[in-house]
């Protein structure tokens, strides 16, 4: 019997870790197609194109994946199996239909939740306590065709982003390699989601960084984690100065809530006093000329606290 194939839509370390267990499973990938980067991100995770060629798969990185011209070269392919490993465009019904037992997409969320983008930062923006990847069906409509297999991963208080996304990789990897046999025995499970309100999330914008000082420290907190570097970060002005804030932890003593939050030292350490009364360490920070000494600014602010905007 011939080897299966699969043509698999990847990018970032979910597409490379998840094109290297198919090629493990000894699934024939006759195409990888990918994105070109953007040049105005900083590319921190693992290049599917690399991967792909270190195995002398052929890649393509077309600039529209649901072009006339891609489909019917991948229709051409007869695939048994299209596969979606965080690719960056959702994939049009033509496409869908040339996979002969079907288009499969691997998602890190814990679907129906966080359906739509960005799903790790909103995930700890929100202050979930798990997230996780799941392989499902696709569909035309997005995250939305049944599911395969899942896989929870825990968010402790203080992790961020990059921390999370790399649990969410191992999940992808995991729930795949258990999902192969099943889905080329032609027997793997299939469970429908419900479509209910408030499930999808769109892009986030680095503008959307900018701390609201209103709001409770642990929401602060929350923020920070998950816009952490390699993201763009959560930012504020101190005494009108900009600042990015790259780490913080909730303290668990209290000051009077005040309607101005501020930058205060103590014992050489920096705190932000959030106007709800609650109190965050301020670990790392930047501004635009570089790394905040932290332990040096703290001297500063014992006796003169900022303002923060």
């Amino acid at each position: 019997m011939s080897a299966l194939r699969s043509v698999v839509f990847a990018y970032h370390d979910v597409g490379v870790r998840c094109l290297k267990t198919l090629l493990s499973a000894k699934i024939e990938v006759p195409l990888v197609v990918t994105v070109k980067d953007d040049p105005r991100e900083n590319r921190w995770f693992a290049s599917v194109a690399d991967t792909a060629r270190e195995y002398g798969l052929p890649v393509a990185m077309p600039d529209d994946a649901n072009s006339t011209e891609l489909a019917e070269r991948v229709a051409r392919l007869q695939p048994d199996f299209i596969f979606s490993f965080y690719y960056r465009s959702m994939l049009g019904a033509p496409l869908l239909r040339s996979a002969r037992r079907g288009a499969l997409n691997m998602h890190g969320s814990l679907l129906p939740k966080y359906r739509g983008r960005a799903p790790v930062n909103w995930a700890i923006l929100n202050g979930e306590r798990e997230t996780g990847a799941t392989l499902h069906y696709m569909v035309e409509r997005a995250d939305a065709g049944d599911i395969v297999d899942q896989l929870a991963v825990p968010i402790l208080e203080d992790d961020d982003a990059r921390e999370v996304f790399a649990k969410v990789t191992a999940a992808a990897e995991i729930v795949l390699a258990r999902s192969l046999p099943g889905l080329i025995a032609g027997d793997a499970p299939r469970r429908p989601q419900s479509i209910e309100p408030g499930q999808y999330f769109g892009r986030r914008k680095p503008e959307d960084g900018r701390i609201d000082w209103s709001l409770p420290a642990v929401r602060v907190h929350n923020l920070v984690r998950a816009v952490a570097p390699p993201f763009p970060g959560a930012f504020t002005e101190v005494d009108g100065h900009p600042w990015r804030i790259h780490r913080t932890r909730v303290e668990t003593r209290l000051i009077t809530p005040s309607e101005r939050a501020r930058l205060f030292g103590a014992q050489g350490a920096c705190y932000a006093a959030c106007r709800d009364g609650g109190i965050l360490r301020i670990l790392a920070a930047a501004t635009p000329e570089g790394p905040v000494d932290l332990s040096r600014i703290a001297r500063e602010l014992e006796s003169h606290p900022a303002a923060l905007a």
